[in-house]
């Protein structure tokens, strides 16, 4: 079985229960594999697919919400939505992208609070100043350090189940340098974090630098952005250099982007959908993703008929 896969469970199944499989998973040998996803449509392909943890991506809703790069124009409230639509569909665990916690420590508490209402299994918070902007751009800017530290404890203190796991990421690489990123992390740790992401590392040495000082501490989490700064390594390499967690936030949205815009060009070339058959769910395939059959069904079960008074 590949990492990070395994068979999908039923819809439905409580969230507490992944919620401790996913600390105990991040605490296994085998790394955990999170395609990203930013709708409920896209958390039922990757529990269809065999994945057993998910990563709601906030630069996807805005590429796909917004059609608008990740500069910080996602509030809470719009991941919230997001959010709580995927977790009503499927029963995967979620990773959920809280950006800097929209605000100071009182925001933070209270979006650590109305995500893990709306079913999150782990919380990431980031070191950025507002506005934020994507980890593999230019132009980052950092809040002080201790700022950062308690916001971490504002979270650790907001939540309501210990086992809702709080990512501390830090963009300090490409701001002020390797070392001190280093040094900031270390600070995370020691506020409590439960998962450590050091974003944007720039060279296999300092991945394994980060496992290094890191890894018999805290699990860590990679993020792969194809054309980021980052190196890009299969999960298989990943574990091997010590990480625990592996997301590909943008993934989906970038295959969705580019099958769609293949698909726009054929049909203002044919006019038909036809020659684009092969690379597309007909109908019926569709419903079967959806679960059409199923849901129907259910409501059947409450139609009027059924509970119709057949006494005189």
């Amino acid at each position: 079985m590949r990492a990070g896969l395994e068979t999908p469970r039923a819809e439905g199944q409580p969230h507490m229960t992944e919620h401790f499989s996913l600390r105990q998973r991040l605490a296994a040998p085998e790394i955990t594999i999170a395609p990203g996803v930013y709708d409920a449509l896209g958390s039922v392909l990757v529990q269809q697919a065999g994945y057993h943890v998910t990563y709601l991506s906030g630069a996807s809703i805005a590429y796909t919400r917004f059609g608008r790069p990740d500069i910080g124009l996602v509030g809470m409230s719009e991941v919230a939505d997001t959010l709580s639509a995927i977790t009503e569909r499927s029963s995967l665990p979620v990773i959920v992208d809280g950006d800097t916690g929209f605000g100071n420590a009182l925001n933070v508490m209270r979006t650590v609070r109305l995500f893990e209402t709306c079913g999150a299994a782990a919380i990431q918070l980031e070191d950025q100043t507002l506005p934020k902007r994507c980890g593999h751009l230019a132009g980052k800017t950092l809040v002080p350090q201790g700022e950062m530290v308690g916001k971490i404890k504002a979270a650790l203190d907001a939540r309501r189940q210990t086992e809702t796991l709080i990512i501390a990421r830090t963009d300090g690489i490409a701001v002020e340098g390797f070392d001190a990123a280093l040094e900031r992390a270390d600070h995370y740790v020691e506020a409590g974090a439960d998962v450590l992401f050091v974003e944007a590392p720039q060279s296999p040495s300092q991945m394994q630098a980060i496992v290094a000082r890191f890894g018999d501490r805290i699990p860590l989490m990679a993020n792969m952005v194809e054309g980021g700064m980052t190196p890009q390594k299969n999960a298989a390499e990943l574990q091997d250099i010590g990480y625990s967690l592996v997301i590909f936030p943008g993934g989906m949205v970038r295959a969705m982007a580019h099958s769609a815009r293949a698909y726009l060009e054929s049909l203002n070339a044919h006019g038909t959908n036809q020659p684009f058959r092969d690379r597309m769910l007909d109908f019926s395939e569709l419903n079967e993703v959806l679960g059409t059959k199923n849901m129907l069904a259910t409501g059947a079960r409450y139609d009027a008929k059924n509970f119709e008074d057949t006494h005189d």
